[in-house]
């Protein structure tokens, strides 16, 4: 085209000489862009300009009929379009993101839908626990949200399930009270209230942990029903949801969504999804389109070579904004134009978009043909909208009508099958109900072999507690107030300390105890003719049978009330079930009689004629009235009672099984004073025959005396021998011989006179209180308050003794031997005020270590003596050489298993201590022995001291205190104290010679050291929460409990352990009794 003729048509328009080509150029090129979509980034600037070249060459028509300039002006914009590709060929190239299928792991944490969802890098956990404990402490005490709430701002939210707090973003405000919010870390959206959202510092003010995520290549399928889109969310969230997948990133859009492919252990998460149906992959906006390039465009541009296919994301919708074109241009005329391509998609032009240079249009078109035709294009797409809503409907109506016909089929279907089941129900009708009715008899035949019961047990258990009642003796009454008198009259006598006012008490006694003696045979008479045992195991086969029956009772007062309300109710049970059962009888009769007639009305051998019509009619009622019956009958014995009938029946069960242990707790009663007033017989008996006598103590005394003197005089000639200068060592070695033997019959002799003491201490304490006071010679009081521990004829000088040096640091301490066995005396030194006290911590020990004996976990005490000549008690007891735990670990430290076996002894030991109310207060390292390596015992503890002046030693083991944080405060001694030593020594044996982190109270971190599982839990419960804890829940813990795996067996330790067994079973033999 020539410049003449450009300058002819009016326009004077050329390509070089007006910015009007580069502005509609590029405004095409971003209305192509707008049409495909947000993705566009995804194909080449070739697809885009072959879309605005075939949207020229269809306007080209067009602007040949506006005229000369509008045509020449659209030839040039031809050719430009059609020379573009060739000007960006070899530069055009996807937008990519920079961090292209580069590869995160990241755990899911939020599902949105099929192909949307929120995730946590790997890398970042620590960033969560760090700013979840840092809410934790700050959000507590934050300001509540109030005013209007910034949507950028981050904030802290108090999360509805788990009452945590963490950090989120309002989306949008409810209303006053109420914001809908996104926890930013995870994902996860709620509503929460005002004052559950909170200020939070600027250190916590930086972007979220968890990232939003869009699977490559997938879309939501339009018009995805709700259970299907709820089904995709959740295979989704089945598929990454905590779960440690592998994001390669293809893209990141605008709002931060990435785009990536999802694996999970080799699987590609998003063909999964697609190969569900969840979700469909993306098409190009027309595959027509796609060909047409092809063959127009032989030399179309390609694309970056990338490993992977680029995803094709077409009706994907992105809100991206383009910019307008820019250049200075004179006068603004608003055109509509239609993209008139294969693809049928239509392109509308936007009023701001376009504007056109200084040119007229021509004669043959105005400014209102322009307004004209926008505004039918305006109405065109109404129409067009209201189309697509029509269609809509049309297709809903028309899936309603296709239903609706399916259902009307199906119900034809129904009708015509229930049609054809009566047909056939109705030929065997008569049939049919004879067949049932005949096994609804059969099933009520069954019933009527098994009693039916209405309260018959309670009945029978009622009638065998009326028939066999045990009635009170009437000698009880008399002996129950006869025996509190004597009772009271030893009670006087055993508090009495004056001799003569003591014999006036024993001659009450003695008057009320002859009246007991009458009593108490009137009352062994009849309780003989009594089948106690008899009532009382049938009595217990009852109670059993009933609670087998009818479970727990409840309490309730005892009424006979109850019992006539039951026996009411038990008739009245009876006369309906009698009267149903008669009714069912007479029915079947009815039945029977028909049969029978009807026989004579088909028998052809009779001769008389009978009328069949009168006979046949009554059938239907007949079976109509006997189905009635037997139904009913079968009702009425299968179906469970009513609520009226469960509350008759269950008071009238706790009302007999009160009646039961009222019963049993009167037997018991006879059985106990029997058992009394018979011992009571046959001691007042042998008093009357041999009155109780302190002669044979007196002998054994006389005789240690005499054994005593024997042994000084052989201990004062063998001293005399060793200081003489020509001593004989023949004649020395049989002096200390006889010096041994003597120490022997000493102490048979000693124990000899312990049993002595036992005896006559049993009857002081049950029939004769009178002892001590009558005999305060023998010092039989004394024994009685030590327990048995003090003895009056063990004397230091009598023992051959070695001072323990090492142990006699605050007290002496000296080892000896008796009967072979090492023994310790330890030294107190004591007053008239201590020694008091002295026997009393010792004789509440040695108590209770006699109730359990061997399995007290305690070190036994052997003899409690004063010494005569100083102001000093001495306590013997076992020594155990290098036994104690110190010792042991110093040498060869105890296994995992051994050191378990031990210390459930020592628990043992406290529990002993526990429940007979003493605190030990005094449990360290050298007080705790391993026997054997395998038994542990508790030692004992300063007698002379109480339990806070034991507590306030401070001891250490390992560099670990065993004084608890509550001691250290001032608070007094408790067993809780007790077992913080406990777990002190357990874990110090448990971690051998690791050092130990504690905190500010001195308390040792157990979460440092790598221990069983079970150990660890009961170390944090004595050492952290030994408030909740007590011996008993520790001697039955768990790592106790649980059998270890078996050890090789070591015979040296076997032959050690059989000989210690000998040792030990000796020494408590000594200690127990004398045997010949």
């Amino acid at each position: 085209m020539s410049s003449s003729e450009s300058q002819a048509s009016g326009g004077g328009f050329t390509p070089d000489t007006c910015a009007f080509d580069s502005h509609v150029t590029s405004w095409l090129l971003s209305r192509v862009a707008r049409v495909s979509g947000a993705h566009a980034q995804y194909w080449t600037a070739a697809w885009l300009l072959a879309c605005a070249r075939r949207w020229v060459e269809s306007q080209s028509r067009r602007w040949r009929l506006l005229g000369p300039a509008c045509g020449a002006r659209g030839s040039w914009l031809l050719r430009e379009v059609q020379q573009r590709p060739r000007r960006v060929r070899g530069i055009v190239q996807v937008d990519e993101d920079t961090h292209y299928n580069k590869v995160e792991d990241v755990v899911g944490s939020h599902v949105e839908d099929a192909v949307t969802f929120w995730a946590q890098s790997i890398n970042r956990n620590k960033d969560i626990i760090k700013i979840g404990s840092f809410l934790s402490e700050v959000c507590p005490h934050a300001n509540s949200v109030f005013g209007n709430l910034d949507s950028k701002k981050i904030y802290g939210g108090l999360f509805s399930e788990d009452k945590c707090w963490y950090r989120c973003k309002v989306l949008k405000v409810i209303n006053d009270e109420k914001c809908l919010v996104r926890y930013i870390d995870y994902g996860n959206t709620e509503i929460l209230n005002r004052s559950d959202i909170v200020e939070i510092p600027l250190e916590l003010q930086f972007s979220s942990v968890a990232k939003k995520y869009r699977l490559w290549g997938l879309q939501i399928p339009s018009g995805q029903e709700v259970t299907q889109f709820d089904q995709g969310r959740t295979f989704l969230g089945s598929l990454i949801f905590e779960k440690e997948i592998k994001m390669k990133i293809k893209a990141t859009y605008q709002d931060g969504t990435v785009i990536a492919q999802a694996e999970y252990g080799g699987v590609d998460i998003g063909e999964e999804v697609a190969k569900k149906g969840f979700a469909e992959k993306c098409k190009p906006p027309s595959s027509s389109q796609s060909c047409e390039e092809k063959k127009s465009d032989p030399s179309h541009l390609t694309l970056r070579n990338l490993k992977n296919t680029i995803p094709l994301w077409g009706h994907r919708s992105n809100q991206s904004n383009f910019s307008r074109p820019k250049g200075h241009l004179n006068g603004r005329l608003p055109l509509d134009l239609q993209d008139e391509s294969n693809s049928g998609s239509q392109v509308t032009f936007p009023k701001e978009s376009l504007a056109v240079g200084n040119f007229n249009l021509g004669s043959n078109v105005s400014l209102e043909k322009i307004k004209q035709d926008q505004k039918l294009i305006e109405e065109n797409e109404k129409l067009k909208n209201e189309k697509e809503v029509l269609l809509e409907s049309y297709k809903a109506l028309e899936l309603k009508v296709e239903q609706t016909a399916q259902e009307l089929q199906q119900e034809k279907a129904t009708t015509m099958d229930l049609t054809k089941h009566l047909e056939s129900t109705l030929k065997t009708r008569v049939g049919t109900r004879i067949k049932n009715l005949a096994a609804k008899v059969e099933i009520l035949k069954e019933i009527r072999r098994v009693n039916i019961s209405f309260g018959n047990d309670l009945s029978d258990a009622i009638q065998i507690l009326n028939e066999g009642y045990i009635t009170t003796p009437s000698s009880l009454t008399e002996l129950e107030k006869i025996w509190a008198e004597y009772n009271l009259a030893q009670k006087n006598i055993q508090s009495c300390y004056n001799e003569d006012e003591g014999n006036i008490l024993i001659a009450e006694r003695n008057e009320v105890q002859q009246k007991l003696y009458m009593t108490v045979d009137v009352f062994i008479l009849e309780v003989d003719d009594l089948p106690l045992n008899k009532r009382l195991k049938t009595l217990k086969d009852l109670s059993t049978s009933l609670e087998a029956v009818y479970g727990q009772a409840k309490e309730g007062t005892n009424s006979e009330e109850i019992l006539r309300k039951f026996y009411d109710w038990k008739c009245d049970k009876g006369k309906e079930f009698t009267s149903v059962r008669n009714e069912t009888e007479a029915s079947l009769q009815h039945l029977v009689a028909w049969s029978q007639s009807i026989l004579k009305v088909f028998d052809l051998s009779l001769e008389k004629s009978l009328a069949s019509q009168d006979k046949i009619d009554d059938i239907d009622d007949i079976l109509e009235k006997t189905e009635s019956c037997v139904c009913k009958e079968m009702e009425l014995s299968l179906t469970e009672q009513h609520d009226a009938d469960k509350e008759i029946i269950l008071n009238t069960y706790s009302q007999v099984l009160q009646k039961i242990c009222l019963e049993e707790r009167l037997i018991v009663t006879l059985q106990s004073k029997y058992k009394d007033s018979v011992e009571f017989k046959s001691q007042i008996i042998e008093c009357l025959n041999k009155k109780p006598s302190v002669d044979h103590l007196l002998s054994i005394k006389k005789m240690l005396k005499g054994l005593k003197a024997q042994l000084r005089w052989k201990l004062v000639e063998k001293n005399n021998l060793e200081e003489s200068d020509d001593h004989d060592g023949s004649e020395i070695e049989k002096i200390k011989q006889e010096i041994a033997q003597l120490r022997y019959s000493v102490f048979q002799e000693i124990y000899r006179e312990r049993e002595e003491y036992e005896m006559l201490s049993n009857l002081a304490q049950k029939w004769l209180p009178e002892l001590p006071l009558l005999h305060p010679e023998i010092g039989l009081l004394k024994y009685m308050d030590s327990g048995g521990l003090l003895t009056t004829s063990l004397e230091r000088d009598l023992l051959d003794g070695e001072p323990m040096k090492i142990l006699s640091s605050k007290r002496p301490v000296v080892c000896s031997e008796v009967n072979g066995e090492p023994v310790l005396l330890k030294g107190y030194s004591v007053d008239v005020d201590s020694e008091v006290k002295v026997i009393q911590r010792a004789a509440i020990y040695h108590k209770a270590c006699r109730e359990t004996k061997e399995e007290s976990g305690l070190l036994p005490l052997i003899f409690l003596f004063l010494c005569k000549s100083d102001p000093m008690a001495y306590l013997m007891v076992p020594y155990y050489p290098k036994a104690n735990l110190s010792a042991v670990q110093a040498s060869r430290p105890l296994t995992s298993e051994e050191a378990l076996k031990v210390m459930k002894g020592v628990a043992q030991g406290l529990h002993t201590l526990h429940k007979a109310g003493i605190i030990h207060g005094s449990l360290h390292q050298n007080n705790v022995f391993a026997l054997n390596r395998e038994q542990g015992i508790v030692g004992d503890f300063d007698f002379t001291k109480s339990v806070c002046q034991r507590a306030s030693v401070s001891m250490m083991v390992g560099g670990l205190s065993l004084m608890s944080p509550e001691l250290k405060m001032g608070k007094p001694p408790s067993p809780s104290s007790d077992l913080y030593a406990y777990g002190c020594l357990l874990l110090w044996l448990s971690v051998q010679n690791q050092e130990f982190e504690t905190n500010e109270d001195g308390i040792p971190k157990v979460d440092q050291f790598h221990l069983d599982d079970n150990v660890k839990s009961l170390l944090c419960s004595l050492i952290n929460f030994r408030s909740s804890m007590t011996s008993e829940q520790v001697l039955n813990a768990e790592c106790f409990l649980l059998p270890k795996g078996k050890s090789i067996p070591n015979p040296e330790k076997e032959v050690e352990y059989t000989q210690y067994k000998k040792e030990d079973e000796l020494k408590m033999e000594n200690l127990d009794s004398y045997k010949d």
